[in-house]
């Protein structure tokens, strides 16, 4: 038979709205389809840094995240205790802005630029089976809610429908470089919480962001290593504010403030999967995912959806092979992202840094140069391979060497 669709889309967040958008603005034939509908919330860093706002600048949405108002975030900073360190990004395509949008809201205007592409859009569906016949991914089975049952088939089934994907539960992929849950946390939102870009405070083994998003709201996440989880489970809201009291002056602003929302959290496992197989793609968590605390994943699910839906468009048009496009894929996505992973693991694990390191950040401190350097590892526009470079870090201890 043939199929209906050149591409069915599970999951119509981050990761997959974008990657139905792209292909379905190349002429494809596109279903998308979401348990969820639109505007709804999901458990979300927020945090869209300059690589991601690049690509929202690339598709044409910047303007309709910045018209809901959500505060631009110029600059991080980064509280360790003895000292600050603070800067501004690096840009990327000339961008070094970021935004921390609310998931209602950045993930309404993605599924809509989708249906505007020209893709088929269906919330309120879910997904009962991914069909395999021969070996090879060929449709999916499911229902929208009160309908019935329906049997829809395409050329690629891509999955973009997080970590704990039911595409992925499918088809096993090859699962690698996996490192433990290492740390939990607790976010919710504040109103009357004053906040400057995008606030980081490191204690040992306790770490907190604050970060400005829509509605005048400041969303404030504590994390604990993950071997404390039962004991910061135990009463989330007493241990997440005894935590802010290791810096009075954040605590005292948390007491000015009102809470307006539950809190929200967990932990996640650290992983990455092979993203492709026969009739079928991973993209966003569902192919990669690691700890939140550098809030990297709406920007990885937004470069996932590019480098995805370019590598179907080379083989849908039949310019490439199916394994040699999506090999491509995979090992552009790796390259990338690995020197990240390896970074926010480390951090995820909130111990003390070794004293070469502690050196280090001293040394970064009051360098105007090194701070922004610094934050644009953060921030996704410099890569913690260039950062601890050594030829880069002797520059930084030089000229810490000479202020003396």
């Amino acid at each position: 038979m043939a199929a209906d669709y050149d591409i069915i889309v599970v999951g119509a967040r981050c990761a997959g709205a974008p990657t139905a958008m792209l292909l379905a603005r190349k002429g494809y034939r596109v279903l998308m389809d979401d348990r969820a509908s639109f505007p709804s919330d999901t458990l979300s860093t927020h945090m869209v840094h300059a690589p991601g706002i690049a690509a929202l600048h690339r598709w044409g949405l910047l303007d309709e995240v910045v018209a809901t108002g959500c505060p631009p975030v110029e600059t991080y900073s980064f509280d360790f205790g003895p000292f600050t360190i603070a800067g501004t990004p690096r840009p990327c395509d000339g961008i070094s802005t970021a935004y921390a949008p609310r998931r209602t809201v950045l993930d309404k205007i993605l599924v809509d630029a989708a249906a505007g592409a020209g893709a088929e859009v269906r919330e309120r569906f879910t997904v009962d089976e991914v069909i395999v016949e021969d070996g090879a991914v060929v449709g999916i089975r499911g229902r929208a809610e009160g309908g019935d049952q329906v049997f829809e088939r395409a050329r690629v089934v891509i999955g973009a429908d997080g970590r704990n994907s039911h595409v992925a539960k499918v088809v096993q992929p090859e699962q690698y470089n996996e490192k433990p849950m290492l740390q939990w946390s607790y976010y919710t939102y504040w109103s009357g919480f004053p906040v400057d870009g995008f606030e980081t405070v490191i204690r040992p083994d306790r770490g907190w962001a604050a970060l400005p998003t829509n509605d005048g709201l400041t969303l404030l996440v504590v994390g604990w290593p993950y071997a404390e989880s039962r004991a910061y489970k135990a009463d989330v809201e007493a241990n997440y504010l005894k935590t802010l009291e290791l810096v009075p002056e954040i605590a005292d602003r948390c007491r000015a403030a009102t809470r307006e929302e539950r809190f929200a959290g967990g932990s996640v496992a650290n992983f990455f999967r092979k993203p492709f197989g026969p009739g079928w793609a991973l993209v966003g968590d569902a192919g990669y995912t690691k700890d939140p605390i550098t809030a990297q994943g709406i920007s990885d699910a937004f470069h996932d959806a590019e480098l995805c839906s370019t590598a179907l468009d080379e083989v849908l048009d039949g310019g490439r092979s199916f394994e040699d496009a999506m090999s491509g894929y995979q090992r552009t996505r790796d390259a990338r992202v690995l020197p990240m992973y390896e970074f926010t693991t480390q951090l995820a694990t909130l111990e003390v840094p070794p004293p070469e390191m502690q050196q280090l950040l001293g040394a970064v401190h009051g360098n105007r140069d090194a701070m922004n350097s610094f934050v644009s590892v953060a921030a996704g526009t410099m890569s913690p391979v260039e950062f601890f470079d050594p030829e880069h870090v002797g520059r930084i201890m030089g000229a810490a060497a000479a202020a003396v």
